[in-house]
């Protein structure tokens, strides 16, 4: 009797994949220790918001105190570089698990030559560093009022002559 499955090719590149990362970490532990608990660099959330005023960066860094962040604009180019860092370590007898991430990081964004260079602001509140990017005024969209009827034009004033 034969017994019909369903191929499904990309369940074995998955399985591939979970052998591959398996073999990195136990190549790579360091000295028995897992490797989520030692420091790496990370790339923190950024949401990127743009309406006819602005345009709105908020990158989500909990954790992070302000005096760890260090925002910077130079020649069309924004960058922020920060650290979280570990505060101590907690150990259990057995299992110890941090899925958190630590370490530095740097952000780097070309800004659109709309931006006003000279009036950026940066705000951080609850773990959420919002950067604001107001546009140059001839950048801004420009509303035309439309006129109703026919369109008045200047006549060349002087003496009329009668017929």
């Amino acid at each position: 009797m034969t017994v019909l499955t369903r191929w499904e090719p990309f369940r074995e590149f998955a399985t591939l994949q979970d052998r591959l990362n398996r073999l990195f970490r136990e190549s790579f532990n360091d000295a028995g220790r897992d490797e989520s608990l030692t420091a790496s660099s990370f790339a923190p959330a950024v949401d990127v918001y743009e309406d006819e005023h602005k345009v709105t960066l908020k990158i989500e860094v909990p954790g992070i105190e302000e005096k760890d962040i260090d925002v910077r604009l130079e020649n069309n180019t924004l960058t922020v570089h920060g650290e979280r860092k570990i505060e101590k370590e907690e150990k259990e007898e057995n299992y110890r698990r941090v899925e958190s991430q630590y370490g530095s990081f740097t952000r780097t964004f070309t800004l659109p030559t709309t931006v006003d260079s000279e009036h950026v602001t940066a705000n951080y509140d609850k773990g959420v560093l919002k950067i604001s990017l107001p546009k140059k005024a001839e950048a801004k969209p420009k509303q035309i009022k439309i006129g109703v009827g026919t369109e008045k034009t200047l006549e060349a004033k002087g003496p009329s002559k009668a017929a």
